[in-house]
């Protein structure tokens, strides 16, 4: 059966979702992160689309574009073909890397387009792996918060800035506040819908990625050990800070720590 065709936006706005093939990690360090904002970088002066905000996680992407010079589905074949080909070379892994086909939503109201700025960076705090949306570095919330971010004169910021105001400081501060309102914001959860692990699922999440390593042998393992580990742990996903120190024996500030 043929694919069904993607309704167009009416404002050419759209929420993107890009998500390793059955749900694998896309990003393992740093050098991985930076890469790919570096190719959606380079895509961005390409192609001229405009781009408003992002979050990096482990296993998946969210965009917040509006389409440039060709249509989104040429823009983002690029941008995956590109960092798939980076990663196979790296890992010297082959085939898949992304799903078939990533996800949009048409993001088509002034209200619902800061609703998606505001999801995309409180995508870490609520996935329980960053206390604060600004202390997330893969996304574009330093941006806008006047902060040093990678990989820097990449952020379109002043259609949300002029949401809040014509005063740059005034709007900043609003803006801001907004961004990190407690909220029940929804996007794209009809097609993926968070999971939050119970203690038990969770203990099995862990005790799989550490393979011969026990959980109670972690918190006694030396320093640049015990902080890989718990780097790896952090990328189980509906799994929280809280949580995985409560299983592990340590302290929570020593969980977020790691890998920072």
């Amino acid at each position: 059966m043929p694919r069904e065709a993607r309704r167009k936006s009416a404002s050419e706005v759209y929420h993107v979702m890009l998500r390793g093939a059955n749900r694998q990690e896309i990003f393992h360090d740093d050098e991985d992160n930076m890469k790919f904002l570096d190719i959606l970088k380079k895509y961005k002066r390409i192609s001229k689309f405009a781009l408003y905000a992002w979050c990096l996680m482990s296993n998946h992407v969210h965009l917040l574009l509006k389409e440039g010079e060709e249509g989104l589905d040429t823009t983002m074949k690029r941008i995956g073909v590109s960092y798939a080909s980076f990663y196979n070379w790296k890992y010297r892994t082959t085939g898949h890397l992304f799903q078939d086909r990533f996800k949009s939503e048409n993001v088509e109201t002034d209200q619902y387009f800061l609703t998606v700025v505001r999801y995309i960076h409180q995508n870490p705090v609520k996935a329980g792996i960053s206390p604060r949306v600004e202390e997330w570095k893969w996304s574009s919330c330093a941006g806008y918060y006047d902060q040093v971010y990678y990989p820097g004169g990449m952020l379109d910021r002043n259609k949300v800035f002029k949401m809040f105001g014509e005063g740059r400081s005034i709007a900043k501060d609003q803006f801001k506040e907004f961004n990190e309102r407690t909220n029940n914001d929804e996007c794209l959860e009809d097609i993926y819908k968070k999971r939050k692990l119970t203690d038990e699922q969770a203990r099995e999440e862990i005790k799989r990625l550490l393979g011969e390593v026990e959980i109670a042998q972690v918190k006694s393992l030396p320093g640049w050990q015990r902080d890989h580990q718990l780097i790896k742990i952090k990328t189980i996903e509906g799994l929280t800070l809280r949580q995985a120190a409560r299983i592990l024996g340590v302290s929570v500030s020593l969980v977020y720590r790691a890998g920072i």
